[in-house]
């Protein structure tokens, strides 16, 4: 297993679980001199950072790209999967799908979180699965194309009301014609919705393709009450071998969650 670190460069996302903010070299450089493998990043759009310059960042600071975060269409753009309007739900497609030519360019997948949306109104449930399902066959059969995967991430029951746990996740996967459609496993979310975050990844098992390492509350792991040897211990069952990533707060400062992350992934994972 890997570890990974986010930084967030959207100013409409503030306030949200992101370590770092604002300047991607600072960020970077940080994440470097701590020893972490890669950083996930939130862009405003897939176009915020050319990919060679981002790439010369990269490279300079001997980091990977984990994934890309697509959340910007929601806070920014008010964009989701599961809208009425056709022409809406084709933007958020659209939107998430530049996202994933961005990230194929480094070999990292793109990640729908809020951009998943929600039942309301004048959506039965029901259909905005359906809706949401046949988003995800068309983007994960370009993430195919591309040789990368999408990540799918069940959120709390305060965020979503379609899909909250691993079960569910595992159950919508299974609808898709495609197997390039992998889930994300969010401990936080986990902590909320799931009886035994333990077996909830092993139920996920090969599925999973992605983890947001991160405490009870929201910040650095260590900061919460989250037992996690039997976590660590059950990605190592599923053969788990890809990244651990901080989405966490930046508290009580940026530095410190992010110490207070690399020491504790060094104590579980390299121990």
């Amino acid at each position: 297993m890997k570890s990974a670190i986010t930084i967030s460069i959207v100013p409409e996302a503030r306030g949200g679980p992101f370590v770092f903010w604002d300047d991607l070299s600072a960020g970077m450089q940080t994440a470097h001199d701590l020893g972490f493998d890669a950083v996930e990043l939130f862009l405003p759009a897939p176009d915020a950072i050319p990919v060679d310059a981002l790439r010369t960042l990269l490279d300079q600071h001997k980091l990977q790209l984990a994934a890309v975060g697509t959340g910007a269409g929601w806070v920014k753009h008010r964009l989701h999967l599961c809208k009425p309007d056709a022409a809406e739900r084709r933007k958020a497609i659209d939107f998430i799908a530049r996202f994933l030519d961005f990230g194929a360019a480094f070999g990292a997948p793109a990640i729908i979180g809020s951009m998943q949306g929600r039942w309301e109104e004048t959506v039965s449930r029901d259909q905005a699965l359906e809706f949401l399902a046949a988003a995800l066959n068309e983007l994960g059969a370009r993430a195919g194309e591309r040789e990368t995967v999408l990540l799918y991430e069940p959120l709390n029951r305060y965020e979503t009301n379609l899909v909250n746990t691993v079960r569910d996740g595992v159950a919508l996967l299974k609808r898709l014609d495609n197997k390039n459609v992998k889930l994300l496993a969010d401990l936080f979310h986990m902590n909320i919705e799931e009886p035994n975050i333990a077996e909830s990844i092993r139920r996920g098992g090969k599925r999973i393709g992605h983890v947001h390492f991160v405490d009870s509350n929201r910040r650095a792991a260590g900061y919460g009450h989250l037992h996690f040897g039997p976590i660590i211990h059950a990605l190592m069952d599923i053969g788990y071998q890809a990244y651990l990533s901080v989405e966490a707060l930046p508290y009580p400062d940026s530095l410190s969650a992010a110490q207070q992350t690399i020491k504790r992934f060094r104590e579980l994972v390299k121990s």
